[in-house]
């Protein structure tokens, strides 16, 4: 029960302070998205990944600061539950008028978790449940940008109305061709189309900035026609001359869900009401659920924070138990799931085989190096979670069993709950070993090839998977092929790509043993083949399609590349929607500047 009355000063005083955390967090996340947009323009890649590995910490630094600024301040551990039960309705009142209250209360529940014992963890200390809507906020200040724009085009003025819409944001970099570049965009509106009756209410609204990720920057918005909303996307590049151009233009939900990945890497926007943007969003892409849009937009912890009262609500409204999860179980991770729900939930193991060399320690930071990478649509996102409690009857005795045996120190049972002190959850996907065994000679065609892309395009992005066996991959809903394994992961730039060395001798040549010297980082590409191509039929198509990643040139080929200060270039959408004829923009004049055609590594569906 919450108190009768707000009498003690010091609670307050703490939801002030914790208010002031949460803002000082948000203006930092949003000056580095807003600093996207010049380093977009300066083609500073190296900066932009830079900036967006650091604004992954930002987080956790604040919610550091904070605690201390309690512990320090108000002694906060030893104050009496009373005390903190008011300082929850304090802060209600304060976010009465704020525009990201959501964010805010995720930030009170991240700061007093590390306060409160777990015995606190429920809605008369903690928001379990929102206390503040996020309908229909806005900043009613003079001169406060709205969420989207509407623009409202003829079939005679359609041409002007996009060219308006891309000058609206206002680049500071030339454009190469942006007639030529709308008069492809109006040609793929009238494929899309075909010739469509423009109906009383025809608008096409915008969301007012760019999302940035990678090299690109993207317009993204829907097309209103009556009853009909179609959402759609347009990425801006530049090209070799250092030029803006409009390379694509996506149309629908399916390219939408494409873009918004739970395998690609957060975008960098600038937000002054997120609900907002998730609301647009959300009309985009409805079976998305809101956590995954908020991951997207970097809004990782709010992301979580949804993800978790999403997984509570389903399990009030399921019945299945947890179960180990079906396929070949790891050496360094045990993985469960409930078979209702579409996530496997990954718990480090207290101890590995010999042949594993590595720690706990080690394993996190392997999660941590994919978590603030680019993952090219190629690695699954995590949610890392600590002092989970799951309902013990939920499990069956074998998975307990298990948990016990492998990671007793991560195991603890309290009042009818396990408790599980440390774990990731990431989407569940058919593994590949899977896949492939049960797969007709299309599908096997189909994950051989979408693999050994997989892998290129980590490579491309300067990762080398370490562990490369097909039980390591998974195959999502729509065929991609996505990494998930990431206790072996590491730099491509940090290993050393050698040819296996030709044998001295007749004895060197018998023996079973490597005989030749081998350093902790080096890799010999031509020692994948026996065990990841016993299967004549895989073995086939592999050799076909991605004989070259047999071959230490290859690898060494990209190394070189990347330490030189390439950047690759990901394109998140099917590379057939590109605006390019003969490695020019579609209607580009001879002797005009162009891009470089689509990286060999690109896959023939989207990358």
């Amino acid at each position: 029960m919450f108190p009768q009355q707000l009498d003690d000063r010091r609670a307050f005083g703490i939801a002030q302070a914790m208010l002031e955390g949460f803002n000082r967090h948000y203006r930092l996340f949003r000056e580095a998205s807003i600093a996207a947009k010049q380093r977009f323009e300066a083609a500073d890649w190296h900066g932009q990944q830079r900036a967006q590995r650091e604004r992954i910490e930002f987080y956790d630094k604040r919610v550091d600061e904070a605690v201390e600024r309690l512990q320090t301040e108000f002694k906060a551990h030893e104050l009496p539950m009373n005390v903190w039960q008011q300082v929850k309705l304090h802060y209600i009142g304060l976010l009465t008028n704020h525009l990201r209250p959501e964010l805010a209360e995720t930030f009170f529940n991240s700061v007093t978790t590390k306060i409160l014992h777990r015995s606190y963890f429920h809605n008369n200390f903690i928001f379990v449940r929102p206390a503040i809507s996020t309908e229909y906020i806005e900043n009613e200040e003079p001169g406060s940008q709205p969420t989207y724009r509407a623009y409202y085009p003829t079939r005679e003025t359609m041409g002007e109305v996009l060219h308006r819409i891309v000058t609206n944001f206002q680049l500071n970099r030339e454009f190469d061709d942006l007639d030529r570049d709308v008069e492809n965009v109006l040609r793929a509106m009238s494929q899309q189309f075909g010739e469509v009756r423009l109906r009383t209410n025809f608008q096409i609204q915008v969301l007012s900035s760019l999302f940035f990720r990678n090299k690109g920057a993207y317009v993204v918005g829907k097309i209103i026609n009556g009853f009909r909303e179609t959402p759609f996307a347009m990425p801006i590049l530049h090209n070799s001359k250092g030029r803006l151009y409009i390379d694509a233009v996506l149309f629908g939900e399916d390219e939408m869900q494409m873009l918004f990945s739970f395998a690609r890497a957060y975008f960098m926007v600038e937000m002054e009401i997120p609900a907002a943007y998730v609301h647009f969003l959300r009309s985009l892409m409805p079976r998305k659920p809101r956590s995954e849009i908020y991951n997207a937009l970097g809004l990782q912890k709010q992301g979580k924070n949804l993800f978790y009262r999403d997984f509570l609500f389903h399990l009030r409204h399921s019945s299945d138990r947890f179960r180990i999860a079906p396929g070949i179980k790891g050496m360094v991770m045990l993985v469960f799931d409930l078979p209702s729900f579409p996530y496997v939930f990954k718990v480090i193991k207290d101890f590995y085989p010999p042949q594993k060399e590595t720690s706990r320690e080690l394993i996190q930071s392997k999660y941590l190096l994919v978590k603030q990478h680019d993952r090219v649509g190629r690695m699954a996102d995590t949610l890392e979670y600590s002092n989970v409690a799951f309902p013990r009857a939920r499990f069956d005795e074998e998975l307990v069993a298990e948990l016990k045996h492998f990671c007793p120190s991560l195991i603890e049972e309290d009042n009818g709950d396990l408790v599980i002190k440390h774990l990731y959850i990431e989407r569940r996907m058919i593994p590949l070993n899977i896949f492939l065994q049960e797969g007709s000679p299309e599908q096997i065609e189909h994950g051989v090839i979408e693999y050994g892309n997989a892998i290129k395009d980590l490579v491309a992005a300067n990762i080398f998977p370490g562990d490369m066996l097909w039980k390591n991959f998974g195959v999502t809903r729509n065929g991609k092929v996505v990494f998930y394994d990431y206790d072996e992961i590491e730099y491509l730039t940090d290993c050393n790509f050698r040819k296996v060395p030709a044998p001295r001798n007749e004895e060197e040549e018998l023996s079973g043993e490597v005989w030749y010297p081998v350093g902790p980082k080096d890799i010999f590409p031509e020692t994948f083949e026996p065990f990841l191509l016993g299967n004549e039929k895989v073995r086939a198509v592999f050799m076909r399609h991605h004989a070259d990643l047999l071959d230490p040139a290859f690898w060494q080929g990209h190394k070189e590349r990347i330490l030189a200060g390439h950047v690759h270039d990901v394109f998140p959408y099917d590379t057939a929607k590109r605006f390019i004829r003969n490695g020019r923009p579609r209607g580009e004049r001879p002797g005009a500047s162009a891009p470089g055609p689509a990286p060999a590594a690109a896959p023939a569906d989207a990358k």
